[in-house]
């Protein structure tokens, strides 16, 4: 079978990643298109694979950027296609599913975010989609004839036990601090970002002010480039150690909804301050479901601080929340078997998930 995969984001690579190994190894051929995006390109060298780069500019901020990026995306990806002549195409962007639909390829869209959190994308992709493969407990809106949902989420494809190996040399390596915190700043600029607030400086200044009164250490992690105050702090790491270093964390701060559900697999506690709680069905069933996140609204910054005050002040806080931690995986599923199995398989893969749901529980 030819594939086409396309990321726009480390974690849509991250996740698919241990799949297109076995695909590979199994003697698929696989095509990798990627555009500029935080350290997504610095991923796939590190790992080796063969990837084409069709954005190497980083696209603005606003509106219409977005969509003059999306234009572009479709006049560079078409002639990729008609030369690949790919048997399916796998990705989250509108992009795929466009130009797939165009040639009558059969097509992926992946996806962890409900419908309501990414309504343009969802209007530019869904229709034009074959498959909108996410969690089970997402939401897609009308295009629900089209979701196949599993039992699990997107980052158990790559933080799975069966795939994740803690590596205990990590923390010495850096010369990690025994207790640390690790807050992460996102850009919040992808187009379901408007209007989200996040943790600005004067917050970050309290935060690590309640944080070392218990001496313990602030790692910040951030997207954008850092205020010259704050540089200090810096979680200088190479990116391929992120989730070694956030699985000996004491505890994760952010406004980073994809950091907090990776936290909260690897039973770390996090606490997200953004705009976007109580929205996201993945992290309000991790939070309400398992305790394994909590979700406080920027309007409300008294209540996080009272959080992490309580969490803080907790004696089993690394026990109680690795115990959280096994609760959940044991109702999930092994997501790369699954996944494996479901493209190779497509697109009978659908009709078998449609006719019997529990036929998942083999991969668990």
């Amino acid at each position: 079978m030819k594939i086409i995969f396309y990321f726009g984001h480390p974690a849509q690579y991250l996740f698919l990643r241990e799949t297109i190994k076995r695909l590979l190894v199994a003697k698929h051929q696989i095509k990798i298109l990627i555009k500029t995006k935080d350290v997504l390109e610095n991923l796939l060298s590190q790992d080796g694979f063969e990837y084409t780069n069709i954005l190497p500019q980083e696209r603005g901020k606003t509106k219409f950027a977005i969509a003059y990026s999306l234009l572009k995306r479709n006049l560079l990806l078409l002639p990729i296609f008609l030369r690949f002549k790919p048997d399916l195409v796998i990705g989250t962007d509108a992009s795929i599913a466009q130009i797939g639909k165009l040639l009558n390829i059969n097509r992926i869209t992946i996806t962890e975010d409900d419908y309501a959190v990414i309504k343009t994308l969802g209007d530019l992709s869904y229709p034009f989609t074959q498959t909108i493969l996410c969690p089970e407990v997402c939401t897609v809106g009308k295009w629900d004839n089209k979701k196949v949902g599993y039992a699990g989420y997107m980052k158990l494809g790559y933080l799975h036990p069966n795939i994740f190996r803690l590596d205990n040399k990590i923390v010495g390596e850096y010369k990690l601090k025994k207790d640390y915190v690790i807050i992460r700043l996102a850009k919040l600029t992808a187009h379901h970002d408007f209007g989200i607030k996040g943790i600005s400086y004067d917050f970050l200044e309290k935060l690590i002010s309640i944080i070392e009164r218990k001496s313990m250490q602030v790692y910040i992690s951030s997207e954008d480039t850092l205020d010259d105050k704050y540089k200090q702090y810096l979680l200088k790491i190479n990116p391929k150690d992120m989730h070694q270093v956030l699985s000996f964390a004491s505890l994760l701060i952010c406004d980073s909804q994809s950091m907090s559900v990776e936290a909260a697999v690897l039973g770390v506690p996090s606490l997200r301050y953004s705009s976007f709680s109580g929205r996201i069905s993945v992290l309000e069933e991790l939070e309400h479901q398992y305790g394994l996140t909590y979700g406080i609204n920027p309007e409300h910054p008294e209540r996080l601080i009272s959080k992490l005050e309580e969490l803080l002040a907790m004696d089993n806080l690394w026990e109680e929340f690795k115990s959280r931690k096994v609760k959940m995986l044991a109702d999930k599923i092994d997501v790369t078997a699954f996944l494996v199995w479901f493209i190779e398989n497509y697109p009978k893969s659908v009709h078998t998930m449609k006719e019997n749901l529990g036929y998942q529980n083999r991969f668990k």
